[in-house]
């Protein structure tokens, strides 16, 4: 049986988008080309540190070709790239000043990492992302991904500065 979700997602208005993933890569993350996985964010509480994001899962996608052919399923190693993404753009919109001072900040970890169920397009993913530690080196943050009100991963993500 999953956990409890970690952001009461019944309050919030997933439909909106707060920050677009035009701008989550221009400004927050370098990624480019097929590894540029959000597209968007719906959610942002810096005070609660707060963010769920949404990747909006393509029958056209690169990986659909040759990940399970005929039933193509989205690679759980996406999914934490993905939350990696997440939780990097929650400690960017939570103190940006301090973001740009550290340079780039990269997947150091995970943890307690559990696949619930398998994310086949078309479907719209969004990340849950609750902010647990920032220091000046690493953050970790717990997050979870939903797909149509079920929990399909759930993952401690730790980020370091890359020097």
């Amino acid at each position: 049986m999953p956990p409890p979700v970690i952001i009461d997602i019944a309050s919030i208005d997933l439909d909106q988008t707060v920050c677009s993933g035009e701008r989550i890569y221009r400004e927050f993350l370098p990624h480019r080309h097929e590894f540029r996985l959000l597209d968007g964010i719906c959610h942002c509480d810096p005070q609660k540190g707060e963010l769920i994001s949404y990747c909006d899962i393509r029958e056209d996608a690169w990986w659909t070709r040759g990940h399970i052919p005929g039933r193509p399923l989205l690679p759980g190693v996406l999914m934490l790239e993905a939350a990696a993404h997440t939780a990097t753009a929650d400690i960017a919109l939570s103190n940006i000043e301090a973001y740009r001072r550290r340079g780039f900040l990269g997947l150091g970890g995970v943890d307690q990492a559990k696949f619930r169920d398998a994310v086949m397009p078309p479907a719209r993913l969004y990340i849950l992302c609750v902010g647990l530690e920032d220091r000046p080196r690493r953050f970790i943050a717990q997050t979870q991904g939903i797909v149509n009100g079920k929990m399909v991963f759930e993952a401690k993500i730790t980020g370091i500065v890359m020097v």
